[in-house]
C-alpha cells in the first residue's frame, strides 16, 4: 500500500516537474527572423512530446494499477462460493451458505444467524474451512 502512494506522489511530482518545464522553457522567444520561426516550430514540437510523455506516466502509475486492482477485487468476489469465510468492508465476518447472482447469505455466528448481502460489500474472502466434528 505504500509502494503504491510513494508512486503516486513520484507520479504527480514527474506531472508538475515536467509542466514547468514545458511553461518556463518552451515559450518561444519574440524575433522577426526566420530563425525564430523555426526555433518556434520545434519548441511547439516539445510540447507535444512532453504532453504525450506526461500522460503515458500519467496512464502508467495512477490509472493501470487501479485498473488492475479493480479487476483483481472483482474475481475475488465472482469466485465465493459456499463454504467460504468472508470478511465484508464493514468488519462482519461469516461463512457463506448460499450465493447468487449479485448477493450472498452468510451465517455470523454458532447461532445460525443469517445475513444476506451484496457481492459488492466483500472485502475478503478466505478458504473453505472444515468444521469440527464431535
Amino acid at each position: 500500500m505504500k509502494l503504491s502512494r510513494l508512486f503516486r506522489a513520484s507520479a504527480l511530482l514527474l506531472m508538475v516537474a515536467v509542466a514547468a518545464f514545458m511553461v518556463s522553457g518552451c515559450a518561444p522567444a519574440a524575433t522577426g527572423d526566420a530563425s525564430g520561426d523555426a526555433a518556434a516550430a520545434g519548441g511547439g514540437m516539445s510540447m507535444i512530446i512532453m504532453m504525450v510523455v506526461l500522460i503515458a506516466v500519467f496512464y502508467f502509475f495512477m490509472i493501470r494499477p487501479e485498473n488492475k486492482r479493480k479487476k483483481k477485487a472483482q474475481e475475488m468476489r465472482d469466485g465465493v462460493s459456499v463454504g467460504d469465510t468472508i470478511t465484508t468492508i464493514g468488519g462482519i465476518t461469516g461463512k457463506v451458505v448460499h450465493v447468487n447472482d449479485n448477493a450472498i447469505v452468510i451465517e455470523t455466528s454458532e447461532d445460525r444467524v443469517r445475513i444476506q448481502l451484496m457481492k459488492w460489500s466483500i472485502s475478503s474472502v478466505g478458504k473453505q474451512t472444515e468444521e469440527p466434528q464431535n
